[in-house]
């Protein structure tokens, strides 16, 4: 094992490091070729330390030791090659760009050391395309940690998100859960008090009465709501969902309300998916339930179709309904949102909310097509796959 002292950039030339001097591994067993690679380096303006090897073991322990910016070995060593070094730094766990410097090396062969990991190869008759060689490897090297590091505080992200996302909904789910029992005390003694004493004080306090069981009632709708919100997802039960079972148990949910507004529902032959059905039925009930509560002046007409678009299902849900404005296709999804007032319609503006977590947590995606006075078109895709193909696959 040899090594040569730092040498500095010839002059004339651009060193490729502005920094420290890059360490070079040199992998050869021919004293005058190793001299000849080290001139190149001269030659190409590196400012660099370099140490040669000639056996594998030497090899080796210097990969773990010092760890050399790049490797440029000789493809045939006696005893080994080149290419083992490659195998080495793929046993040690090291990604360290390597460099083949050959006399000879095939077409078919030096394409097999490419797609084995080899960041490129350079013959001994061309030494002067050696520093090009290792300015676009070093380059590829940057990059490639760049990517690395990117991709790993995105993880981080994504995992500190999930992490967020799970306490929000714990929280949510406990927060709603125990403020149930106090605000139905809460409500019960005011609906109490309201009814006893109606009329036994003056106008106003009956009228204050009425704000404060109505703001109770209101309260706890909405923590029921919230409540559920939060349980979407955390109690899914996977299996093979048939969606025309579910469009029927969320039609036979809402059959006072479409019996009272004359609704006519029709729908397409629907797929078998990979889903919770209890979910499913939720995500339907919400669609229809929102396509008969904002109707217009005729009776609800609402079909329900879908399509096959390669690796998805393609749903939609539609109606002649009011419809909505361009510049409130976004905010209906947003939890507690409302377009319109309580007098008007019902509701605490979740139901939408719950269908995009619903259809978010099974993959897919969910967004509304509408034109005022006309009427709405729901749209969701779901994975094309039932459960027996995800465990194939």
């Amino acid at each position: 094992m040899t090594e040569a002292a730092t040498a500095p950039a010839f002059a004339g030339h651009l060193a490729v490091e502005s920094g420290p001097a890059l360490r070079f591994l040199l992998v050869e067993d021919s004293v005058a070729d190793n001299e000849l690679v080290i001139r190149a380096l001269h030659n190409g303006g590196f400012t660099f330390t370099s140490t040669t090897v000639e056996t594998a073991e030497q090899f080796r322990q210097h990969v773990r030791a010092h760890r050399p910016d790049i490797i440029l070995a000789d493809y045939n060593l006696g005893d080994w090659r080149g290419l083992d070094a490659l195998n080495i730094l793929h046993d040690e766990g090291l990604d360290i760009p390597l460099i083949l410097v050959t006399g000879a090396l095939g077409e078919v062969t030096a394409v097999d050391c490419i797609k084995q990991g080899v960041s490129d190869y350079v013959l001994k008759g061309s030494l002067t395309r050696l520093p090009l060689a290792i300015r676009r490897t070093l380059e590829a090297q940057r990059a490639r940690e760049q990517r690395k590091r990117s991709e790993h505080a995105l993880a981080e992200k994504a995992e500190e998100l999930a992490r967020s996302n799970r306490d929000l909904e714990q929280f949510a789910s406990v927060a709603s859960h125990d403020l149930q029992e106090p605000l139905r005390m809460v409500a019960a003694y005011t609906q109490l008090l309201s009814e006893r004493y109606r009329g036994k004080m003056d106008a106003d306090a009956d009228k204050y009465m009425g704000y404060a069981v109505e703001g109770a009632l209101r309260m706890q709708a909405m923590i029921r709501d919230l409540l559920a919100f939060s349980r979407v997802g955390r109690d899914a039960k996977q299996g093979n969902a048939d969606c025309n079972i579910a469009l029927a148990g969320a039609i036979l949910n809402l059959q006072a309300v479409i019996e009272d507004s004359g609704a006519r529902i029709t729908h397409d032959s629907l797929p078998t998916i990979a889903a919770d059905p209890t979910q499913l039925i939720q995500l339907f009930q919400n669609l229809i339930g929102n396509a008969i509560k904002f109707r217009g002046k005729e009776k609800p007409a609402i079909k329900i179709s879908v399509e096959r678009q390669g690796e998805a299902w393609a749903f939609s849900v539609a109606d002649n309904g009011i419809g909505i404005a361009p510049e409130h296709r976004d905010v209906i999804f947003v939890i507690f949102q409302r377009l319109h007032s309580r007098e008007e319609y019902a509701g605490n503006g979740l139901g939408l909310a719950i269908c995009q977590k619903i259809v978010e947590q099974n993959g897919g995606k969910l967004w509304v097509e509408s034109e005022p006075g006309v009427g709405s078109t729901f749209r969701f895709t779901l994975p094309a796959t039932r459960l027996h193909e995800q465990h194939a696959e």
